[in-house]
């Protein structure tokens, strides 16, 4: 037969779609993880608490301390965003105003319960660490562009550098003081603003 066959099955998901499936695996993956650490914790038991297969979980994501990545990505890549908006002759502090009355920085309140986790379980601090560092280029290639400056010079490097461990240094700090039966989702926000914003105004310095 030469009649072309339709596809059948699920039509494939869109990036959207995939990228929400990943945030949720991620918030399950948390709340396991803090209910029960994360030795405790399956791949499978990760998977139902979704309404998916251990094998979906999988196809998302290596291992499961992985699985909390897109928890810290979502803030990385608003501050990368936010970097390539910064106006020229403009303060950096205002490159990140827009942020602070956003949600990319604090995606739920599972944020600080985890970073709380990464000082005790060395899987998740690498995954924390990892992001950050894979992070760097990406800040320095922007600095580079806005600069007029090749993707080479160590400038742009350095400065991106300072701003990463500046804001990497705030989050631990708010996080690791923060009380874990705080109720206020207010309060703990600005307590996260004004960290982030005394960030940026220390390696503001060394950038502009």
């Amino acid at each position: 037969m030469n009649a072309a066959r339709g596809r059948t099955g699920r039509p494939p998901l869109t990036e959207e779609r995939k990228a929400a499936i990943r945030l949720e695996i991620a918030r399950a993956a948390v709340d396991l993880f803090v209910a029960q650490g994360v030795a405790a914790t399956t791949g499978e038991q990760i998977g139902q608490a979704v309404g998916v297969s251990a094998r979906t979980v999988w196809r998302y994501f290596p291992t499961k301390e992985s699985c909390v990545r897109p928890l810290f990505s979502t803030g990385i890549d608003a501050i990368a965003d936010a970097l390539r908006q910064w106006r020229p002759h403009r303060p950096l502090q205002e490159a990140f105003d827009r942020l602070w009355t956003g949600d990319a920085l604090l995606p739920g309140p599972d944020i600080g319960a985890l970073l709380r986790l990464t000082r005790t379980e060395p899987g998740l601090r690498a995954v924390w660490l990892q992001t950050h560092d894979e992070a760097e280029p990406v800040f320095a290639r922007v600095l580079a562009e806005r600069a007029g400056l090749p993707y080479d010079d160590a400038r742009p490097a350095i400065r991106a550098a300072m701003l990463n461990a500046a804001l990497r240094a705030a989050v631990e700090h708010h996080a690791y003081r923060t009380d874990e039966s705080a109720t206020d989702p207010g309060a703990v926000r600005a307590d996260l603003v004004a960290a982030l914003r005394s960030a940026v105004a220390l390696a503001a310095a060394g950038i502009a």
